[in-house]
């Protein structure tokens, strides 16, 4: 079997995304920073954001359907041009001071389907292209990629906004032409032979629900990701809420997710090792409790920027745990399915994380910064459970023994 590292299709892949990947953490930054220049509104700025969130959230099953319907390749290369035109031309629009609210919204409407539709044909053509064996290895690198991307884009989308406001945009797309040229240098298909003919969308659409749900290792990835997502999100938020509300100054609240985002990194770097040392059932039932016991021990910092260390503990454990659970998904879905079944186990898990802010909030507000941050240590206590009784985690196979042909 050929290494990892000099698999030449995944490594075009990958190296082409961490390009995009930053430019996309570029202009992230610089977004927000946009719409306060122009408005002078943190509501609006704050509207922008939810907009973007909302449309991935009404895309997210589409974007699975048509991943598992079109031609994978035609598919992401179609999103970096829409993405790339949308890019240079806000940036256009920034240079010549056209950039209203109307055109950003636009923009990050457009951003936001084509980047969860990309996405998606992204990770369903991982299985296309990496071996079976090698996948909780592939996933755990795409980790490293994407925590790198979101430590070194922000500073640089920081300093390019303060030396033009266009800049980050004109870098987002420039980013675009990176991973178009990587996609279209990809010779192998990214997806196999499709001998069926393609169902009505609905059909199709129930097809991949009926899947993940009469499937019961798939059945525990939702219990298991949803809740990790939506405490982790909500355990940072009350953390930066909490310090704001004790007059921390900003430079020291950013450093909030930096620590954090740091633990990703480091975690994601380390996956592969730790999927060595134990057992895939192992290892998902230790970073799940390990995971409930830090958030425990955040919680009795919680009123100080101590609190974000046992956090960076859980989120450092977090790659290994996805590199298992969406390498052995990759192997043990058919390809014609795993768009599909990839945008239910998203949506799960993005709507777990969407409704984290609201609930800190209000329990910040009606019992304090340390029940609320116990609150979602309890919620990760239910992926625990999960990873310790699921039958679908207990039935795990070694993937040596999980053939293309499941």
């Amino acid at each position: 079997m050929t290494p990892l590292w000099r698999n030449r299709e995944f490594n075009l892949l990958w190296t082409s995304q961490s390009l995009s990947g930053l430019g996309g953490a570029v202009a992230q930054l610089a977004l927000p920073l946009l719409v306060l220049a122009l408005t002078g509104s943190a509501v609006q700025a704050g509207v922008v954001g939810t907009v973007a969130q909302v449309a991935r959230l009404l895309a997210r099953l589409p974007g699975g359907l048509l991943a598992d319907r079109v031609n994978r390749r035609t598919a992401m290369l179609t999103c970096d041009a829409i993405r790339l035109v949308t890019a240079a031309g806000l940036a256009g629009a920034v240079a010549a001071h056209r950039a209203g609210l109307a055109v950003i919204i636009v923009v990050v409407v457009v951003d936001a389907i084509c980047d969860t539709l990309f996405n998606t044909a992204e990770l369903a053509a991982l299985r296309s292209i990496v071996p079976a064996a090698q996948l909780p290895d592939a996933v755990a690198r795409n980790e490293a990629r994407s925590y790198g991307t979101s430590l070194a884009g922000p500073p640089l989308g920081g300093l390019l906004f303060g030396l033009a406001p266009g800049l980050p945009f004109l870098g987002n797309a420039i980013s675009y032409l990176a991973s178009l040229a990587g996609i279209g240098l990809i010779r192998k298909p990214l997806q196999a032979e499709r001998a069926e003919p393609p169902a009505g969308h609905a059909a199709a659409l129930l097809e991949g629900l009926r899947f993940v749900f009469r499937n019961s290792f798939l059945r525990a990835v939702l219990t298991i990701a949803a809740p990790l997502n939506f405490a982790l999100n909500g355990t940072i938020f009350t953390i930066i809420v909490t310090l704001q509300r004790h007059r921390v100054a900003p430079g020291v609240i950013g450093l909030t997710e930096t620590i954090v985002g740091a633990g990703g990194l480091a975690g994601a770097l380390v996956a592969p090792a730790l999927q060595r040392w134990l057992p895939f059932t192992r290892l998902i039932r230790f970073i799940c409790w390990a995971a409930t016991a830090v958030l425990v021990v955040s919680a009795l910092f919680a009123a100080s920027l101590a609190a974000a260390v046992p956090v960076a503990l859980a989120v450092f454990l977090g790659p290994a745990c996805n590199a298992a659970l969406f390498g052995y998904q990759a192997a043990i879905t058919p390809d014609r399915l795993q768009g599909r079944v990839l945008s239910v186990i998203f949506l799960a898990a993005m709507s777990a994380t969407a409704a984290a802010p609201v609930l800190a909030g209000v329990f910040v507000t009606a019992f304090g910064s340390r029940a609320a941050m116990l609150f979602f240590a309890g919620s990760v206590a239910i992926s625990a459970l999960t990873a310790t009784f699921a039958a679908g985690i207990r039935t795990m196979r070694p993937l040596a023994e999980v053939t293309q042909a499941v």
